[in-house]
């Protein structure tokens, strides 16, 4: 079976004229496609991350983990694009709410997460992974929880050697751009009063708001900043 959404003026939230990208759902679930290039969420891809041993190398793993808790770590996600970050989070034992405000990329990780609910080694990972669609700025100023940590990645998700995937996400890229208030996000992640805010960044990028981090795990491309609201005044 395969549904395609063509362009139509009443799929306006579906299909963007001026890039072609429409949404086609197919027996192995919803993708997002120009005709040529292919998006689809998987998180099989990332089964061998997701073993014990791997997951305690994983730096974003590090990096979010607290001391000490006696509860189930509530994460906030606040950029989720297609959730691999979350996967690996709730994989290690955070319960991870989800932030995606685009309909189209929160579509795609609604489709994806529906999809792992039946593959046996991903159905208890994903059980503690909540989608949210909706603003995540917003979600912040006026939290309904109190989070342990917030994760930020205002740059799109996906940094990969690899033309074709690079292809693939820059279908996405034309839906969501880089976050254009950084500030802003940053502000709304201090103000929901998280015991930590972890900052995903390029490993040379500058600091989000130029606000320096307590301390930063660091990779070969990526860094990771972690602020401590708790101790410091901003």
């Amino acid at each position: 079976m395969t549904d395609d959404l063509p362009p139509s003026d009443n799929s306006a939230d579906l299909y963007d004229k001026k890039s072609r990208l429409y949404l086609k759902l197919d027996d192995d679930g919803l993708s997002l496609t120009d005709g040529n290039h292919c998006l689809r969420g998987d998180f099989t891809d990332n089964l061998s991350r997701l073993k014990q041993s791997n997951l305690e190398r994983e730096m974003l793993v590090k990096a979010a983990k607290l001391k000490n808790l006696d509860h189930t770590p509530v994460l906030i996600d606040a950029t989720a694009g297609m959730g691999e970050d979350s996967l690996l989070l709730a994989a290690s034992g955070f319960h991870v709410m989800l932030y995606e405000y685009d309909p189209i990329i929160a579509s795609l990780l609604e489709d994806t997460l529906l999809r792992a609910k039946s593959v046996q080694e991903l159905s208890d990972i994903v059980s503690r992974m909540e989608l949210h669609i909706e603003n995540s700025i917003y979600a912040m100023n006026n939290p309904d929880i109190s989070p342990d940590i917030i994760l930020l990645d205002p740059m799109f998700p996906a940094r990969t050697k690899s033309s074709l995937v690079k292809k693939k996400f820059q279908l996405l890229q034309q839906l969501e751009p880089p976050c254009s208030d950084a500030n802003e996000l940053l502000m709304a992640a201090i103000s929901a009063k998280p015991q930590k805010i972890v900052i995903k960044r390029p490993v040379k990028g500058p600091y989000l708001a130029d606000i320096k981090p307590d301390y930063s795990y660091s990779g070969k491309a990526i860094r990771y900043d972690c602020i401590l609201p708790g101790t410091r005044r901003f």
